[in-house]
C-alpha cells in the first residue's frame, strides 16, 4: 500500500487502492487522497489533511485526477513534505488568512519541513498524465515522506447544515453537507528514468485602482542540474488577464534572449498545459514570469490568500534525466511597485508577455 496512517490520530477516510491499466505497459495503482468529509465553517478557509507514505518502498506518481468542482473548492494544492505541519487529521493551514480565529481547527503550516509542490488545481481543470518514464518520487529514501492536501474553500454556504448539533465537527454528516474534495493519484513502484519536479514563480505587491499592472518576477538559476520543462500552469484571481513565463538567456554582450515557456488566461481552467516551446534550463539561465492584471476597482488590491485579494503564480512542471529534481523550488519577487523586469533585464517582450495573440 502506498500510504499508511501515521497513528490513530490519522483516522482518514481512505479509498481502496485499485489496479488500473497503464498506458505505458506497466502496472499502475490508483489511490484516492480526499478530504475526510469536512464541513468548512468560515469563508476563505484553507484546510489540510495528510497521509504518510510507506517508507520502505520508493513510489512514483505518474498521474493526477481531480475529485472537485470549482463550486466547492477555489483551488487545491498537493504538497510533498518531509514532515507535515500538524499531527491532526485536519487542520487550518491558511496562515495568511484574515480570520483564522473563527475556525474550529488548529492552525499550522502545510509542512513542518521539506515543503515542495507536486500538483495544483483550480477552475475545473481536467486529469493530468505525465509523459512516459516521468514520475514524482515519493516515500522510500526520498525527501517526501508525507503528502498533504490543501483545499481552499472561498465560500462555505453549501456546508451550512440544518441540524442543531455542533456543525463544525469533521464527523458531522447528518445532512450530507460535507466535503471530500481531493485528487486520485496514479502511481507505480516501477522506477522512473526521469524524475519530476515543480518550480513556482510568483510575486507579492499591489495593484492600483482603475489600472493595468504588471506583476513580475525573475530568478537566476543556481542549480547544476539541467531541467526539461514539459508543462506549465497559471494562477491568479479575479483581476488576472494573462500569465506568462519565459526562459531568459544572456549573450556575451549582456543582451537577453527570451523564449516563451507558456502563457494563458488564468480565467480558463487552471490545468497544466503543454509548454509552448521545448527548452532546457541550466545553471546561469533566468526564469521569469509576468501576470498582467486589469483592475476596475476603486481601491487598491493587494496580494493575499482570499478570492478578493490577488495572486500571481506561474508553475513549471519539469523532469531531470539524471539525479534528483532541483533543491531550488520557488522564485518570488516583491512585485509592484518595488520590482519590475526592467530593473535588471532587457529586450523585454512587452506585447507578447501581456496578450494571448
Amino acid at each position: 500500500m502506498m500510504a499508511v496512517s501515521v497513528n490513530h490520530m490519522f483516522s482518514l477516510l481512505l479509498f481502496a487502492i485499485l489496479s488500473v491499466a497503464s498506458l505505458y505497459g506497466y502496472k499502475v495503482e490508483k489511490y484516492g487522497f480526499l478530504m475526510p468529509n469536512v464541513r468548512p465553517n468560515t469563508p476563505e478557509l484553507y484546510l489540510c489533511t495528510p497521509i504518510r507514505i510507506n517508507f520502505t518502498t520508493n513510489y512514483y506518481i505518474v498521474g493526477f485526477e481531480p475529485n472537485a468542482t470549482m463550486q466547492t473548492a477555489h483551488h487545491m494544492i498537493l504538497y510533498g513534505c518531509t514532515k507535515p505541519g500538524s499531527t491532526n487529521p485536519v487542520w487550518n493551514c491558511g496562515e495568511m488568512a484574515v480570520d483564522t480565529e473563527s475556525s474550529d481547527w488548529e492552525t499550522a503550516s502545510v509542512c513542518g519541513s521539506g515543503s515542495t509542490i507536486l500538483y495544483a488545481w483550480a477552475k475545473d481543470a481536467p486529469k493530468l498524465e505525465l509523459p512516459p518514464d516521468v514520475g514524482f518520487k515519493v516515500g522510500g529514501k526520498s525527501a517526501i515522506q508525507y503528502l498533504v492536501l490543501q483545499v481552499h474553500y472561498a465560500t462555505v454556504d453549501k456546508f451550512k447544515g440544518t441540524d442543531h448539533h455542533h456543525e463544525l465537527s469533521t464527523n458531522s454528516i447528518t445532512d450530507g453537507s460535507t466535503d471530500d474534495s481531493g485528487v486520485f493519484l496514479y502511481y507505480t513502484e516501477r522506477p522512473m528514468r526521469k524524475l519530476a519536479g515543480v518550480y513556482l514563480l510568483g510575486t507579492a505587491g499591489m495593484i492600483p485602482p482603475m489600472s493595468e499592472e504588471h506583476m513580475e518576477t525573475s530568478c537566476v538559476i543556481r542549480e547544476n542540474r539541467t531541467i526539461h520543462p514539459f508543462a506549465f500552469r497559471t494562477h491568479a484571481h479575479q483581476l488576472g488577464k494573462v500569465v506568462s513565463g519565459y526562459l531568459v538567456t544572456t549573450d556575451s554582450n549582456g543582451q537577453n534572449h527570451w523564449t516563451l515557456i507558456g502563457k494563458e488566461s488564468p480565467q480558463k481552467p487552471q490545468m497544466f498545459y503543454p509548454v509552448a516551446n521545448t527548452v532546457t534550463v541550466s545553471e546561469g539561465d533566468i526564469l521569469a514570469a509576468r501576470c498582467t492584471m486589469v483592475s476596475k476597482r476603486r481601491t487598491i488590491t493587494y496580494t493575499g490568500p482570499t478570492n478578493n485579494d490577488e495572486m500571481c503564480n506561474f508553475y513549471i512542471m519539469y523532469y531531470v534525466e539524471e539525479g534528483e529534481p532541483w533543491e531550488q523550488k520557488y522564485c518570488f519577487s516583491r512585485g509592484p511597485p518595488f520590482y519590475y523586469w526592467n530593473s535588471e533585464l532587457n529586450n523585454i517582450p512587452n506585447k507578447d508577455a501581456s496578450t494571448l495573440d
